[in-house]
């Protein structure tokens, strides 16, 4: 095995979300490890030993892992390749279907895979790598799954089927992993589980995510702790004053609230009724000032009427979230809403979707504009088509607005803080120059 391994070059090709990309990481620092020759998203496209690991969340994702399977199944006809293996989601849920459709992959693996995975590969589970990992996100920021998994009997998502019940990390465990990451040059930690609220209470018999804020945000080394996936029921209020009194802690929080309505926050599955959720949303305000409120919204859900709709768009014009992504409602087998009639038409899903994303489109060029002028701290992640391309504390890596400083005029290193004045502003972007 050993003169194999010197002859193998492994590439591990990610789809989906933040959490697969952890999981990536995980494997890739693994086989690194073992002394794999190993990279992720190689440009070279030498690679002969291919790892998929898929997303299987809606129908988009699905298709674009699917394809992405054909593409190397076909490369391993052609000759191409010699290995290709699958896992992560879409093989978790599919398994059965993608060996009869798909026999070409040589073979399938489940999320909670690696151990098995690894040993086809020839390597070694390294327990002591537990809570260390390559990065495969620019180096001064990474992503930090607290837990796995999820309670929440949402009538739309199949993430429980394919990541089983929710697992929290220890305090210590994520304590000892925020401390390698900044050991490693890491400024900016992104927290993600498919349920950050629920953080503790498997294994602390109570909500624990404010004590876990402040035990993360005091490692030495952390100068932005980011909150993600904060579900609105039973939120933790206490997290709140955690989140205003920590100057490292991004003045920041995603909470998918997918509708506005209590037939459809029913419908859904959601545990909360409107009045509730405008009730979390005015205390995230009021509680932590001039924090940016990201959220995620589905339309189409079977049961959305038209007067649905129209109370979620009045309710979009009401809170102008600073940041809001929206997706139209795919029907998932294994689902509560699987069971139901898809009686919304995709064309009419799309158009909905749109007015929203037009709405949200004024809202943010209104808030950016009130920026012109301000002075912001921002990160910088990469150098693109002429500009330095960083975000401030009110924007995630990938989804949110950036701030583009000219780089013919001025030069900042990747990864480094600078102060910018903005000096122009677009719908989504913000323009500046850096100030001392």
């Amino acid at each position: 095995m050993k003169t194999k391994r010197k002859e193998d070059k492994i590439n591990i090709v990610t789809l989906g979300c933040s959490k697969n990309i952890v999981d990536s990481e995980v494997l890739y620092s693994q086989l690194k490890a073992n002394k794999f020759d190993v990279e992720h998203e190689s440009i070279k496209d030498d690679a002969n030993v291919i790892i998929i690991n898929t997303c299987g969340f809606i129908d988009n994702a699905k298709q674009e892992s699917i394809n992405t399977i054909l593409r190397y199944a076909e490369a391993k006809q052609q000759g191409e390749i010699d290995k290709l293996y699958v896992t992560g989601c879409l093989s978790q849920r599919y398994m059965p279907e993608l060996k009869q459709e798909i026999p070409d992959v040589d073979q399938y693996f489940g999320t909670t895979h690696l151990p098995q995975l690894l040993k086809t590969l020839g390597a070694d589970y390294k327990q002591e790598l537990i809570g260390e990992r390559l990065l495969t996100t620019p180096s001064h920021y990474a992503y930090l799954k607290i837990s796995e998994g999820c309670d929440r009997p949402c009538s739309f998502c199949a993430i429980p089927i394919m990541r089983g019940k929710h697992v929290s990390k220890s305090f210590e465990q994520l304590e000892t992993e925020v401390k390698g990451l900044v050991k490693n040059g890491t400024k900016e930690i992104l927290l993600i589980a498919q349920d950050s609220t629920y953080y503790g209470i498997d294994l602390y018999g109570e909500r624990k995510l404010a004590e876990l804020l402040r035990r993360l945000s005091d490692v030495n080394g952390v100068e932005w702790l980011r909150l993600h996936y904060a579900y609105p029921s039973q939120f933790p209020i206490d997290a709140l004053d955690v989140i205003a009194e920590r100057p490292n802690i991004c003045k920041y929080i995603d909470i998918p609230l997918q509708h506005a309505t209590d037939n459809m926050l029913k419908i859904m599955r959601r545990g909360i009724t409107a009045k509730r959720t405008q009730e979390v949303i005015d205390t995230i305000r009021d509680k932590v000032p001039g924090i940016a409120i990201r959220t995620t919204l589905i339309a189409g859900h079977p049961g959305e009427t038209e007067a649905d709709f129209e109370a979620l768009r009045t309710f979009v014009a009401h809170n102008k979230f600073e940041r809001l992504g929206i997706f139209t409602y795919s029907h998932e087998e294994g689902t509560h809403a699987g069971t139901l009639v898809d009686d919304v038409p995709q064309e009419l899903k799309e158009e909905r979707a749109g007015i929203i994303m037009d709405l949200q489109q004024q809202i943010s060029a209104e808030h950016n504009l009130k920026l012109n002028g301000k002075k912001l701290k921002v990160l910088f992640d990469r150098k693109d088509n002429g500009f330095w391309i960083g975000r401030t504390e009110f924007d995630s890596p990938e989804v949110d607005n950036e701030v583009l400083v000219d780089a013919k005029n001025q030069f900042v290193r990747i990864g480094d803080f600078a102060n910018v004045e903005i000096t122009h502003t677009e719908d989504f972007d913000l323009y500046g120059k850096i100030v001392s």
